[in-house]
């Protein structure tokens, strides 16, 4: 049971809404398209080599995605990758875009019943145009005292946030799906959270095992488990 929380802050992607399976299915239709030139595992290691690489001057988000799959394309063909091809790439990306909102089971309730005694916030990473789109698809804007689009999810990032909100890391719990980014910055801040994981995870989010048994965090197995553990 958490105790003396005041505000309560919430990731979006994959853990209010549908959103690394948009990725996976957009992995799997670029490396068919990539088939004549590269093997499938060559293909997804290559992305993802250059959509790390690519984080520093993109950032998150399918805009960035959509650069390092183009990026990807040229390199494994050896510059020999059609205009068509490339067109068909920054469709995947249209496609992306343009997918509803789909909220996880769960979320209204959950908002509805814990906005009315918390001061609720929306923590997230990735492009600032989409995940207002998103935002505003969903209707679940008036839940909200603040939305915060960050750039990283590291501690600094997150003390940076709590300072300028007035908030003490003692009166705060995180509520999110990754490991990496959503708890341990803030267990490592002396703060709260707990982890609703998704049913996949991108790697680049995905945490080593001794990190996962150090953590003192708790873990659910839905969204609306949560509460149970907040009065």
């Amino acid at each position: 049971m958490f105790k003396g929380i005041k505000v309560i802050g919430f990731d979006a992607d994959d853990t209010l809404w549908v959103n690394e399976t948009y990725f996976r299915e957009a992995e799997a239709a670029f490396g068919n398209l990539l088939a004549p030139y590269e093997t499938l595992n060559t293909i997804d290691q290559e992305l993802f080599k250059i959509e790390i690489a690519n984080l520093s001057m993109y950032g998150y988000g399918i805009k960035s995605f959509v650069l390092s799959m183009i990026e990807t394309a040229v390199k494994l063909s050896n510059y020999g990758v059609d205009a068509g091809t490339v067109e068909k790439i920054l469709e995947l990306g249209k496609e992306m875009l343009s997918k509803p909102v789909e909220l996880l089971p769960g979320v209204e309730k959950v908002l509805q019943e814990l906005s009315p005694k918390y001061r609720l916030i929306l923590l997230t990473k990735g492009d600032l145009l989409d995940q207002q789109r998103k935002l505003e698809k969903s209707n679940l804007f008036k839940y909200f005292h603040h939305i915060e689009v960050m750039t990283e999810k590291e501690e600094e990032d997150y003390s940076r946030v709590l300072n300028h909100l007035d908030i003490k890391p003692s009166e705060f719990l995180m509520v999110g799906n990754s490991l990496k980014s959503d708890i341990v910055p803030l267990i490592n801040l002396k703060s709260n959270a707990i982890h609703v994981p998704f049913h996949t995870t991108w790697i680049h989010e995905q945490v080593t095992e001794e990190v996962k048994n150090n953590s003192t965090h708790t873990t659910v197995s839905q969204l609306e488990d949560i509460l149970n553990l907040i009065p």
